[in-house]
C-alpha cells in the first residue's frame, strides 16, 4: 500500500469517511508532496471489497491490486518520462470506461500527470470525464493545474493537496536520510522548495553535486576563465529544467536585492556573493530583460519544445556574462 504521509491525515479522514464518491477528482499541488501516494491509497480503498477506513489488504481486490493485475484499475501515464500522453492512450482508456466492472464493484482510473496530455488527448477524454459509464471513479493528479484545459478542470471535483510544514518535512526526511547531517537535509529541502519527496529524489540524483558544478562554472564564466560554449557542454548531465529553475531564481534574487539591498534575500551561500556582485554591477533594465528571456524559455522547456540544448545554454550564458558589462 502507498505510504500514508502525516500531513495528509486530515484530508484522508475526509475522503475515507465518504459513502458516495464523485465521478472525477482532480488532486493538485506542487510536485513532491505525496499526491500520487494519496491517489493510490484512495484507489486501494475504492477497490477493496471489505474497506474499514482504509483498504483491508486481504480481500481478492486488494491482492489483485497489490499484484498489479486488478482488472478494474486503469493507469494512464506517459509511456516515457517527460513525454506527452498520446490520444491513442486516451482512446484505450475510453474503451476501459465503457466496460462492465469484472469484479462487480467499481472501476477506477488514475491519470498522472494530467498536464502531460496534449490538446487532442484532453479533448478525447472529456466525454468519459463528464459521464463515465457504470460505477467509475476517475482520479486525476496534477502538478500544474493551470496548464489544464478549463473543460477538464470544470468536470472534476478539485482538491488542493496539503503541503507539509517545515517540521513535518524535516522529520520525514530525517527518517529517510539519517546518515546525513541536519545541515545537508536542510539544504536539500531549500533546493526542493520545501518538498520532502523532491528533496529525497534530489539526494538520490546527486543534485547537490550538480549545483556545485554549475556554481563553479558561473564563477569561472564571470571571471572570463571559461567560455559560454565550453561551459554549456560541461553541463551535459544537468537537467535543462533544473538549470532554468536556478537561473530564474537567481535573476529574481538579483532584482530583489537591487530594490531592497537585503542580503538575506540573496538565497543560499554558494551564490550569495555572485548575486550581490551582479546586482551592484548590472543595470536593472538588463536584469529585467534577462528575467523575461529566462521565463519565456523555461516555459518552452516545460512544454517539451524541440530545443537545441547546446545553443540554448550558450545563449543563456552569453547574456548572463554580459549583465555586469552593461553597467
Amino acid at each position: 500500500m502507498a505510504e500514508a504521509f502525516p500531513w495528509q491525515q486530515a484530508l484522508w479522514q475526509q475522503y475515507a469517511g465518504r459513502s458516495q464518491h464523485a465521478h472525477a477528482y482532480l488532486f493538485h499541488g506542487p510536485a513532491g508532496i505525496g499526491k500520487r501516494a494519496f491517489a493510490e491509497r484512495l484507489i486501494a480503498l475504492l477497490l477493496c471489497q471489505q474497506p474499514q477506513g482504509q483498504a483491508c489488504g486481504q480481500c481478492k481486490g486488494c491482492l489483485l491490486l497489490a499484484a498489479g493485475t486488478h482488472p478494474d484499475r486503469f493507469l494512464l501515464l506517459p509511456e516515457e518520462a517527460d513525454k506527452a500522453i498520446r490520444v491513442d492512450q486516451v482512446r484505450e482508456l475510453v474503451g476501459f470506461v465503457a466496460q462492465t466492472p469484472q469484479l462487480g464493484g467499481r472501476k477506477v482510473v488514475l491519470i498522472e500527470p494530467v498536464e502531460a496530455m496534449n490538446i487532442n488527448a484532453s479533448n478525447a477524454l472529456l466525454k468519459s470525464l463528464e459521464e463515465p459509464s457504470g460505477n467509475t471513479v476517475m482520479i486525476l493528479v496534477s502538478h500544474q493545474p493551470s496548464r489544464l484545459l478549463a473543460t477538464v478542470r470544470s468536470r472534476c471535483v478539485q482538491q488542493a493537496c496539503p503541503l507539509p510544514n517545515a517540521g513535518q518535512s524535516q522529520a520525514w526526511l530525517a527518517e529517510r536520510l539519517p546518515e546525513e547531517p541536519a545541515e545537508e537535509r536542510e539544504l536539500l529541502l531549500t533546493l526542493a522548495a520545501g518538498s520532502p519527496l523532491v528533496a529525497l529524489r534530489m539526494h538520490g540524483e546527486k543534485v547537490r553535486e550538480m549545483r556545485g558544478l554549475v556554481v563553479e562554472g558561473i564563477k569561472k564564466l564571470l571571471k572570463q576563465q571559461q567560455g559560454a560554449s565550453q561551459l554549456a557542454e560541461s553541463w551535459g548531465n544537468v537537467p535543462l529544467l533544473l538549470l532554468f529553475d536556478w537561473f530564474c531564481d537567481w535573476a529574481h534574487r538579483i532584482l530583489c536585492y537591487q530594490l531592497t539591498e537585503d542580503e538575506q534575500g540573496l538565497g543560499l551561500s554558494d551564490m550569495r556573493k555572485v548575486l550581490q556582485y551582479l546586482a551592484q554591477k548590472s543595470p536593472q533594465a538588463g536584469v529585467l530583460q534577462m528575467q523575461d528571456w529566462l521565463l519565456q524559455h523555461r516555459q518552452k522547456v516545460m512544454a517539451k519544445a524541440n530545443l537545441n540544448r547546446a545553443l540554448l545554454l550558450e545563449a543563456l550564458l552569453v547574456q548572463w556574462a554580459g549583465l555586469p558589462r552593461q553597467g
